[in-house]
């Protein structure tokens, strides 16, 4: 449950209202998330060492992201890039370093493994908005810029819904409405239809689908492009003038 109030500035901000949302989310967080990091201990380590052998070190992908109120953070992944480079010493495009089994790892999502220590820190949430770049921030409007009125999510009701195949407008709906809207047993539904989006391995971008051009990597799927949120609408604000 939630409840639109009125700051100074009048514009409306959605805090979590309830026992769920005050009192228990948190808590089930860090129990759940300590819970799988000891359960799935062997898991990590045999996927960090077959990532040190197949991809090199670091084993673990940091990059800074906006968490809780716009917060940054450092979020933990798994490698699924090499370093490859061109003649000048510059990184080449993801396109071009993702390999075949760092695509297995994105695939079947073991690659978010170590973000369960995010988790566990606080950083995150089980369920909530995926937590995206921090170059993204200048493009939001102000009803997107509501995704970081709560923690983001290992999972969410955007990745259960299309996942890479949506575009940013619907995403942010999603992300919003699950702001609205959070529960106990909306939850529940969203980390069961993730489990069974993993197993079946829906909406998850092929490697061949990975491309790049003078504007950076973009996603290409059924005559569709999907490209960064800031190239995009920087794009769209040229068109413009």
């Amino acid at each position: 449950m939630s409840i639109g109030v009125k700051n100074s500035e009048n514009e409306t901000i959605f805090k979590q209202k309830g026992i769920y949302g005050r009192f228990i989310k948190r808590p089930m967080d860090f129990v759940l998330s300590l819970f799988a990091i000891i359960v799935l201990s062997p898991v990590l380590l045999l996927i960090a060492i077959l990532v040190k052998i197949k991809l090199g070190s670091p084993v673990i992908f940091k990059q800074k992201r906006p968490g809780l109120n716009e917060k940054i953070f450092t979020i933990y992944k798994f490698r699924t890039m090499t370093d490859k480079r061109d003649e000048n010493g510059n990184l080449l495009p993801d396109n071009l370093r993702v390999t075949h089994f760092g695509n297995m790892l994105r695939k079947t999502s073991l690659d978010e493994l170590p973000e369960l220590f995010n988790i566990l820190k606080g950083d995150m949430s089980i369920v909530g908005p995926r937590p995206l770049m921090v170059r993204y921030l200048p493009y939001y409007t102000d009803e997107e810029r509501h995704r970081h009125d709560i923690r983001p999510g290992l999972t969410g009701l955007t990745q259960t819904s299309g996942r890479s195949y949506l575009g940013w407008e619907e995403r942010f709906k999603l992300d919003n409405y699950y702001i609205r809207n959070s529960s106990f047993v909306l939850d529940c539904k969203i980390i069961w239809n993730t489990m069974l989006q993993v197993l079946s391995k829906q909406n998850i971008a092929n490697i061949e689908e990975i491309r790049g051009d003078e504007k950076g990597t973009y996603l290409y799927h059924e005559g569709k492009i999907f490209r960064r949120l800031d190239v995009e609408r920087s794009d769209k604000l040229c068109a413009k003038k």
